[in-house]
């Protein structure tokens, strides 16, 4: 979990952000990204991809990462923006969002996935990155939980839809309260599951 990190320190960089994000499946709700600068040589070997966590275990490395990390900054893409410019655009911008967020600028960045960011910042894409990486998978765990707020919020907003469970993604109850109540504002109306749903509603089958 500390290989690219110690490439990057060997290479000379002395303050490397990890960074990913949360909320790229789901049928409602913003995406959220983190970026996270740990101190050089910390490893924690409970910290990991976050979708390999538990709700109760997320928040306790949430706390941990907190106390322990040197920079913390976050992102967001809001339903107008993924619906209008689509999720990858709208992840990889919230993704430079919490980057330019930080308090002080990286020398480096280790990205999630394929694709880089829009920034000079000399940086490196890691498929699975949240798995490969403890820079990654503590931004990883504070995207995730920052973005499960934000969903308990809109739950409070919308309760027949029962964000508090599936924080938007495609469950079948999520799809079933669409067909009986309709799109809410924070409903991504691009996506095919949400078209698939409208769709049934409005057949006269």
């Amino acid at each position: 979990m500390r290989l690219f990190e110690d490439e990057a320190e060997k290479a000379g960089y002395k303050v490397i952000a990890g960074i990913d994000e949360a909320g790229r499946g789901p049928l409602a709700g913003p995406v959220v990204s983190a970026s996270v600068v740990l101190p050089l040589g910390f490893m924690d070997p409970e910290i990991t991809d976050s979708k390999k966590l538990t709700p109760k275990k997320r928040d306790l490395l949430y706390l941990k990462i907190s106390e322990h990390a040197l920079f913390i900054a976050i992102g967001v893409a809001d339903i107008v923006e993924i619906d209008k410019v689509n999720i990858l655009n709208a992840s990889l911008n919230s993704m430079k969002r919490s980057c330019e967020n930080l308090m002080v600028k990286p020398d480096f960045l280790l990205i999630d996935g394929k694709f880089e960011i829009d920034s000079e910042i000399p940086q490196k894409a890691i498929i699975k990155g949240d798995s490969r990486s403890i820079s990654i998978a503590a931004a990883s765990i504070i995207a995730k939980v920052e973005r499960d707020r934000l969903m308990l919020k809109f739950d409070q907003l919308y309760p027949e839809y029962g964000f508090a469970q599936h924080k938007g993604y495609p469950t079948k109850a999520h799809k079933k309260a669409i067909i009986e109540h309709g799109v809410t504002p924070i409903h991504r109306r691009t996506f095919k599951g949400v078209k698939e749903v409208l769709s049934a509603k409005q057949s006269p089958n």
